[in-house]
């Protein structure tokens, strides 16, 4: 098998179809970091996926991302990139339909106030969106021969998705409990930003402690849920941790909180 990385990997596949959204990128991103980016594909093992896919939960979002997991992971099959179907192993428990959990009924979910005003923003942005997608569907339903008519069927499927999302993000927002994130610089805590020395490499990252619902590997903010978040709370300048990846150990040595 080819030593190609992870990372790699993920370029790849968000770079070949113009149809790969942001919510695709967030998600193969997260993967990413959590495995670690250096990561050759050849060590990928299903018990890799299925830890991860079991430490997203079972919420709308994670489902979401565990989808579109699937999706990379069937993609690098058919590349022929990995010699197994790792797709097969992302697998979510089911959800307890007959029951809908009223919003007191789930736990709160902790977020720094940016991350709270960014779901407010990403909310108002896709209920702006309802209109649209709405002549869509009634421009794309004068076509009357309902059984192949692809446009109309994707703005449904746009639609569907639409509703998801903003379900979630109402449900989040409601749960949302903000925490103070100006701290006292002398612990790592939700909404610091961590400057770390990789002790295998030498080099040197920063990190933004989020909580999951704001967690973006692009920009840097992981989820003090992740490993490498977990490993990091509470910690002093000068403490070193070590995380477990697929990779191996990854020892971090913290070099400055802000």
């Amino acid at each position: 098998m080819s030593e190609i990385t992870l990372r790699q990997a993920a370029e790849r596949y968000l770079s070949s179809s113009d149809q790969r959204g942001e919510g695709a990128r967030s998600a193969v991103e997260a993967f990413v970091r959590w495995c670690g980016a250096d990561t050759p594909l050849s060590r990928l093992t299903p018990q890799d996926v299925a830890r991860y896919v079991e430490e997203l939960g079972s919420s709308h979002e994670a489902r979401r991302r565990a989808e579109e997991l699937r999706a990379f992971l069937s993609q690098l099959r058919q590349w022929r990139l990995i010699d197994q179907s790792l797709a097969q192993h992302v697998r979510l428990p089911r959800s307890r339909a007959p029951r809908q959990l009223a919003s007191n009924d789930l736990p709160p979910i902790e977020m720094t106030a940016e991350g709270y005003a960014a779901l407010q923003q990403e909310l108002e942005a896709l209920k702006a969106q309802r209109p649209l997608i709405a002549e869509e569907i009634r421009r794309a339903a004068l076509d009357k021969d309902f059984r192949e008519n692809a446009p109309l069927q994707a703005a449904r499927e746009k639609q569907s998705h639409l509703e998801t999302r903003i379900r979630e993000l109402e449900s989040m927002l409601r749960r949302a409990v903000i925490v103070d994130d100006r701290g006292d610089g002398q612990r790592v805590q939700l909404g610091s930003t961590v400057e770390v020395r990789n002790l295998n490499t030498g080099a040197t990252a920063r990190y933004t402690i989020v909580g999951p619902a704001e967690a973006d590997a692009k920009a840097g903010k992981i989820s003090s849920a992740s490993p490498v978040g977990r490993a990091l709370l509470d910690r002093r300048e000068g403490d070193e941790v070590e995380v477990e990846v697929p990779a191996g150990p990854l020892r971090l040595r913290i070099e400055r909180i802000e």
